[in-house]
C-alpha cells in the first residue's frame, strides 16, 4: 500500500519530495489556484469553519479524515489508488500489453485532451454552484454543498499532477488555462456546454449532483480502464469521492419530493395550491429532470464518433467496467443498432461498435439514471400518489450528437423520443422544460436558514446526519446562525 506524506503544503501518496522540479511547479501552481479559489469559490464563506471531510489516504477503511476547517486552509491533496502489480491494458489494439507508465509518444496530444476536458469539469461546477451557500435551505445542505465544492477542487488537483508530471511545458500551461476559463464567460467559456449553464436555485443543484455528477461516475469509470495507468489510479480514487456527490444529488431530489408529498396531502394535488403552501409542485420538479437530464446526456458526446473509436482502438479509454462486464475486449467486428433520423421518420442504422462506444457508456448511463428515478417514485408510492416522476428519452432537448437541433430547427423529439415538427415542440416546449415564471418561482423559495436544526419549508430534513452526526449538528459555523 502506498504511503500518503500528510506533512507537506501538498498532501500526497506519490512521493512528490522526490520530484524537486516537479514540486516546484505544482507548489507555484498552488497560490494560483487559491486566488482562483477566493474569485470563484463559495462567496461570502471563506472564513467560516466547515465540517468536511478531507482526503489522507487511499485505504478503503479509513481514507477521509472529518472536522472543522476554512476551505481556504482545506488541504487539497493527489492520491491515486494503489498500483495493480502487473496490470495489462484491458482493451483495444494493445489488450494484453503491459500497461503504459509513461505517455505514449504518439498519443501524447490525445491524452492530454482526455485529460484536459476532464480536468475542465472541475472547477466549471464550482463556479457555477458559487453563490448558492448564500440559500442554502439548512446548515447540513450548505456542509454538503461545500463538501462536493472543495473536492471538485481536488479533482482539478489530481489532474493537474498528471498534466504537469507527463507533459511538460504543455501540461505547465493547460495547467494555467484551467484557471482562467470561467463557466458561461462568453470570451472564456468551460469547454463542454453543460458546464457553461447556470445552475442558480438548490433544485437546480440537486438535478446537477444528480445526472451530470452521475456523467461523472461514468467518465471516471472508462478512464478508469485507461491503459495509461497513471489516469487508471488516478480515477479509481475520484470515484470514491465522486460518490458523494450523488449522493447529495439524489438524496437532494428525494428529499424535495418528500415535502411536495406531504404538502399535497393537506391542500390537494393543484399545483398553483401546492405553489402556495411553499413547496414545488411535481410538474416543475419534472421540468428540471428533463432540463438536466438532457443536457447531461449530451456530455458523452456524438452517438457516433471517430474521436470514441480511437479512444478504444488505442488503449485510453474503455467502456464502463470493461474488465468485468465484457468478454470481446477488442470490438473490430460487432456493431450498434442506432436509430437516425431520414427526412420525416426514424430508421435503424448498423454502426461499427468501436464507433458507437459513446452511446454503449450513455446507455450504462441512462440505466443508471432510471434506477434513481424509481427511487423517487416509491416517496409518491409510500405517500399513496399516483403521480409519477419519469426519465425522458435519451433524444429529448439534444444539443450534440444525432439527434441535436438542427440549424433551422428541424429536428425535434418529444420526452418520449418521437420526432416531431418544430410548431409542435413551440406549442409544447413550456410544457417540458423550466419557464422564465417557473424559474422565478423556484428561485422565490430560495431563503437562506442556518440556524442548526431548522430547515426550508419547501423540502424535507434528512434520514440522518454526516458522519453520524445528528441533523441539528453545527455542520458550518457561520457568524448569521
Amino acid at each position: 500500500m502506498s504511503v500518503a506524506d500528510l506533512s507537506g503544503k501538498i498532501p500526497n501518496n506519490v512521493d512528490l519530495k522526490s520530484d524537486r522540479r516537479l514540486l516546484r511547479a505544482l507548489e507555484s501552481w498552488q497560490p494560483k489556484f487559491i486566488d482562483w479559489w477566493m474569485e470563484m469559490g463559495p462567496e461570502g464563506f471563506q472564513a467560516d469553519d466547515v465540517y468536511l471531510r478531507t482526503a489522507i489516504s487511499v485505504d478503503r477503511a479509513g481514507w477521509a479524515h472529518f472536522g472543522h476547517v476554512r476551505m481556504p486552509e482545506y488541504r487539497w491533496g493527489i492520491f491515486l489508488a494503489d498500483p495493480v502489480p502487473d496490470r495489462k491494458i484491458p482493451f483495444g489494439d494493445f489488450a494484453g500489453q503491459p500497461a503504459w507508465q509513461t505517455v505514449p509518444g504518439e498519443y501524447r496530444n490525445m491524452l492530454r485532451r482526455i485529460i484536459v476536458t476532464q480536468a475542465d469539469t472541475e472547477p466549471a461546477s464550482v463556479e457555477q454552484q458559487r453563490l448558492l451557500g448564500q440559500t442554502a435551505p439548512s446548515l447540513y445542505d450548505m456542509r454538503n454543498l461545500f463538501q462536493v465544492n472543495v473536492e471538485e477542487g481536488r479533482h482539478l488537483w489530481a489532474m493537474v499532477y498528471l498534466l504537469q508530471t507527463y507533459f511538460g511545458r504543455d501540461g505547465r500551461e493547460e495547467a494555467e488555462d484551467l484557471l482562467h476559463r470561467r463557466s458561461g464567460n462568453a470570451d472564456k467559456p468551460r469547454i463542454l456546454t453543460t458546464f457553461n449553464d447556470p445552475c442558480e436555485d438548490w433544485l437546480s443543484f440537486f438535478m446537477f449532483t444528480t445526472f451530470t455528477d452521475r456523467d461523472g461516475k461514468f467518465q471516471l469509470q472508462a478512464l478508469a480502464q485507461s491503459g495509461f495507468d497513471p489516469l487508471s489510479r488516478t480515477c479509481r480514487f475520484m470515484l470514491t469521492e465522486e460518490a458523494h456527490h450523488m449522493f447529495v444529488g439524489e438524496t437532494g431530489v428525494q428529499r424535495v419530493v418528500q415535502r411536495t408529498c406531504e404538502v399535497m396531502s393537506e391542500v390537494g394535488s393543484d399545483a398553483a395550491d401546492v405553489r402556495r403552501a411553499g413547496a414545488v409542485d411535481l410538474a416543475t420538479i419534472q421540468k428540471y429532470l428533463n432540463q438536466w437530464f438532457s443536457s447531461s446526456v449530451d456530455l458523452f458526446g456524438g452517438e457516433r464518433s471517430s474521436n470514441a473509436a480511437t479512444f478504444f482502438a488505442t488503449g485510453l479509454k474503455g467502456r464502463f467496467m470493461e474488465e468485468e462486464r465484457y468478454t470481446d475486449h477488442v470490438c473490430l467486428e460487432g456493431t450498434y443498432e442506432l436509430p437516425i433520423v431520414q427526412g420525416d421518420r426514424l430508421s435503424v442504422e448498423q454502426v461499427p461498435l468501436r464507433n458507437a462506444m459513446n452511446e454503449v457508456l450513455r446507455d450504462d448511463y441512462v440505466d443508471d439514471c432510471e434506477n434513481t428515478v424509481r427511487r423517487w417514485n416509491l416517496v409518491l408510492q409510500n405517500h399513496g400518489r399516483e403521480e409519477r416522476l419519469y426519465l425522458p428519452h435519451r433524444r429529448f432537448n439534444r444539443r450534440v450528437g444525432e439527434y441535436a437541433i438542427g440549424e433551422f430547427g428541424e429536428t425535434r423529439f418529444d420526452p418520449q423520443g418521437n420526432l416531431i415538427s418544430e410548431h409542435e415542440w413551440t406549442r409544447r416546449r413550456d410544457e417540458w422544460l423550466p419557464t422564465a415564471a417557473d424559474l422565478a418561482f423556484v428561485k422565490g423559495l430560495m431563503h437562506p436558514v442556518v440556524e442548526p436544526g431548522k430547515i426550508a419549508a419547501w423540502i424535507a430534513p434528512p434520514k440522518k446526519g454526516i458522519n453520524d452526526q445528528p441533523f441539528e449538528f453545527e455542520y458550518v459555523r457561520h457568524p448569521a446562525a
